[in-house]
Formats: structure tokens, C-alpha cells, sequence
């Protein structure tokens, strides 16, 4: 067909039906995603567990600093270093556990660090029991900007009760960040040098992920691989993250967990 010689009310009506497929094959798409990602929630929350440490003596007995997720074999437990107490009270008897809720029962399970790594903010930990579903770790390199992913874990650390809830966010960015210097005094030739090469790429996301939710995993919607690790909201404090929230969120890359594997 000539289109120089096509009425213009056949073209207008051809784009207009083009524009309406277009539409529909995006509902149709966004309807398949959201049903991807319900039956992805309820595969993989038995595998999100809550991180926290237990002292008979003390009121409550437990306390619940963050959130973790199962890998590998069932009993191999990931989460955010920050999450880990940097001492456990031997003489009080305090001991690490990974809280492991299932509907109305809860199990405080103990556990061991096996690996940590401070530089990304990972921690491995093994906990005892019989082994829980694991989700599987995928290669992070093929996030990409745009990308929508899903998280799950346990915002404000228990006190929504230990279910664990699930948010959605896109990739806004990869950007890299580092740990910065103590004090500008110690930003020396060296100090510059040290901190450019411990500089690594992190996914900024627009979801809001609240304390507590610290090392819930980020994962594809439609197959539950891991993708990354929620990490602590780098630009505010615990305080004005619930009362503010900025919107914005950051996840470690999982490739770092194998390297977390490696170091044990």
C-alpha cells in the first residue's frame, strides 16, 4: 500500500489500534509480573529469617537487630556485618540466634559467625537445626539500570511481629561508593590510594527499606534469585529513616557472597 495515497482517518485509526495493542500487551505483561512475584513470596519467605542474639537473664530475651536469608545448604545464613554484635556477652551467657518464624511459631535457633566481611558489609553465619529452604544466589553483573526487583524481610525489627514483608524498587542507579576516611587528617597519599581501591559498585534503589530490614535479600521478581543484600540507608540515621524515610535504598551486589564464601 502506497501510504503517500492512504487516507489520513485510515492512519489516524491504524496508530490508534497500535497505541491500543501497545497498552494491552503492557497490562497483560504488568498482570504476568504481578502474579510472578506472588508465587515467587511464597517460595522464598520460609527462607527469610531474623538475626539477633538471646540472653536468658535479659528483658526481652531476645534481641532482634536485622534480617537474613538462607542459602546453599539449608543451614548457611547470610545478613549485613553491621547486623552481627561486634561482642557477645560469654559471661552472661548471651548467644547469637537466627530466628526462624513459621505463621505462629517461632524458633530461636543458635548460630556461629563463620565469615564476615566488613568492607561490604557481609556476614556468613551457620546455625544449628534442620535445614530451612535456601534461595539460590545468581550473578549480579546482569542487574541493570531500569530493572525492577523485590525484597523481603523485617522493617522495624519485629515490631510489626515477625512476618516478613516484601517491597518492590527499581534500580535507579549503580553507583560506586567507599568507606570513607575516620577524620580528614588521616586522608593522606596512602589513605587516597587505599580508599580508591576499596571503592565497589552498590544498587541504589527508589523502595524504602526500613531498620531491621538491614540484609534482607534483593532479588528477581519473576525466579526469587538473589541479585543482592539490602544494606543500611547510607544518606540517614536510624531516626530519620522511620520518621523521614529518604525513599532511597542500597543493596550490596551478591557476587560479594561467594567471595564471603571463600574467606571461611
Amino acid at each position: 500500500m502506497n501510504l503517500t495515497s492512504t487516507p489520513a482517518p485510515f492512519l489516524r485509526s491504524g496508530r490508534a489500534l497500535l497505541l491500543a495493542l501497545a497498552a494491552f500487551a503492557s497490562l497483560v505483561a504488568g498482570r504476568a509480573g504481578a502474579a510472578d512475584l506472588v508465587q515467587t513470596i511464597a517460595a522464598i519467605k520460609p527462607s527469610i529469617v531474623g538475626i539477633g542474639t538471646y540472653m536468658a537473664l535479659r528483658s526481652p530475651a531476645v534481641s532482634f537487630v536485622g534480617t537474613g536469608f538462607v542459602i546453599g545448604d539449608g543451614l548457611s545464613v547470610v545478613t549485613n556485618a553491621h547486623v552481627v554484635p561486634a561482642v557477645i556477652d560469654d559471661e552472661r551467657k548471651e548467644t547469637l540466634r537466627v530466628i526462624v518464624a513459621r505463621g505462629a511459631s517461632v524458633d530461636y535457633r543458635e548460630a556461629v559467625l563463620v565469615s564476615i566481611d566488613r568492607l561490604h558489609d557481609l556476614a556468613l553465619l551457620k546455625m544449628a537445626g534442620p535445614p530451612v529452604p535456601a534461595m539460590k544466589v545468581g550473578d549480579s553483573t546482569t542487574v541493570r539500570e531500569g530493572q525492577m526487583l523485590a525484597f523481603t524481610g523485617f522493617p522495624l525489627t519485629g515490631i510489626l511481629g515477625f512476618h516478613p514483608v516484601t517491597h518492590r524498587g527499581m534500580v535507579s542507579a549503580i553507583t560506586v561508593v567507599a568507606t570513607p576516611a575516620p577524620s580528614s587528617r588521616s586522608l593522606d597519599a596512602k589513605a587516597i590510594v587505599q580508599l580508591q581501591r576499596n571503592a565497589y559498585e552498590v544498587f541504589q534503589l527508589d523502595g524504602t527499606a526500613y531498620p531491621g530490614g538491614s540484609g534482607s535479600p534483593l532479588y528477581d521478581p519473576e525466579t526469587g534469585v538473589v541479585l543482592g543484600v539490602i544494606n543500611k540507608v547510607l544518606n540517614a540515621t536510624k531516626e530519620s529513616a522511620i520518621t523521614a524515610p529518604s525513599g532511597i535504598t542500597y543493596a550490596i551486589p551478591a557476587n560479594f557472597i561467594r567471595e564471603l564464601g571463600e574467606k571461611k
